[in-house]
């Protein structure tokens, strides 16, 4: 069974500014590496559908969709906050990212694909269910999740995310949910300022301080992860697939290295492996550093298809 890569040239359309770090080429450098290593050659590769609002409604609120359509701009760029803007195309890229983790929850269900890979953005896991925040408008992964639940009747769902920035969309989305297990790893002291290292209402944190090793990485996720995934049994894996806390990325203070972005895709494929069926879809967080991503990326696709 092969593995589906899921993506759409019109995630690029949503654009913030010529110096914003979210930027249209975070999709092409992925795939310009993909090619290059020769994986769409061993992909299954799909269009994603945009997302419905009924879909859409089982993690966010009726008043916040409408909030979203009345501030599209028919020009230029709309204010959500400091960080995060809306052009004309916003939605548009955005119902795609979030359709994206629908369509390749129905795959890997399906069986029609072992894994998937959303290679999409806008990015989603800081949206909460009232709130656009951190560059994300949509909550993609929570999509899926809350789809998996939904309409294929699964019990018991994890989502891994290993952003260097707190899934705190995903964690607030979900935290009255007992199906769903979250697990966050994220630099301490940085953006959204979450608090709290350990058990959450929704999950497990990891809250590593600045410069942490890549042994204080690995050792935190054996210890706090693997724990409560193993006594959670998930049924299916989902995975907010972050990159930005990459030595080469600027916008954390974590030093992680390709090795340890490989490292971390074994273990969210052993938990799949072992409770799942191999069940896993994993979409596209952060990650600002062209090359870094690009390259750590690439290697995480190529680990999901075993090649």
């Amino acid at each position: 069974m092969v593995s589906a890569l899921i993506s759409h040239p019109d995630c690029r359309l949503h654009e913030m500014g010529p110096s914003h770090p979210e930027c249209p080429q975070r999709i092409d450098v992925i795939n310009d590496r993909l090619l290059a290593m020769r994986l769409l050659d061993v992909l299954a590769q799909y269009d994603p559908p945009e997302v419905t609002d009924a879909q859409l409604l089982r993690v966010h609120t009726r008043d916040y969709l409408d909030w979203l359509v009345q501030r599209v701009p028919e020009t230029g760029l709309f204010d959500i906050d400091l960080d995060t803007k809306m052009n004309s195309k916003t939605l548009a890229a955005a119902r795609l990212a979030a359709g994206a983790a629908i369509l390749a929850t129905d795959l890997v269900i399906g069986r029609r694909a072992e894994n998937a890979f959303c290679n999409v953005r806008p990015p989603g896991h800081h949206a909460t269910a009232n709130q656009s925040m951190g560059f994300c408008f949509y909550n993609n992964v929570a999509v899926g999740a809350a789809h998996a639940l939904a309409e294929h009747h699964l019990e018991r769902v994890a989502i891994l995310d290993f952003d260097v920035h707190h899934g705190n969309g995903t964690d607030v989305i979900f935290e009255h949910e007992p199906r769903v297990l979250v697990c966050s790893l994220f630099q301490k002291d940085l953006y959204p300022f979450s608090e709290g290292h350990g058990h959450t209402a929704a999950g497990v944190n990891i809250a590593l301080p600045a410069f942490s090793s890549s042994e204080d990485m690995r050792t935190a996720v054996e210890q706090t992860w693997l724990p409560p995934l193993n006594d959670f049994k998930p049924e299916m894996v989902f995975v907010s697939a972050g990159f930005d806390a990459h030595a080469q990325d600027d916008i954390s203070d974590l030093r992680f290295s390709d090795a340890d972005f490989n490292w971390l895709t074994e273990q969210v494929l052993a938990v799949a492996a072992t409770h799942s069926r191999g069940r896993l879809v994993s979409v596209l967080e952060g990650g600002y550093d062209l090359v870094s991503l690009a390259r750590c990326a690439a290697n995480h696709v190529r680990a999901l298809a075993g090649v």
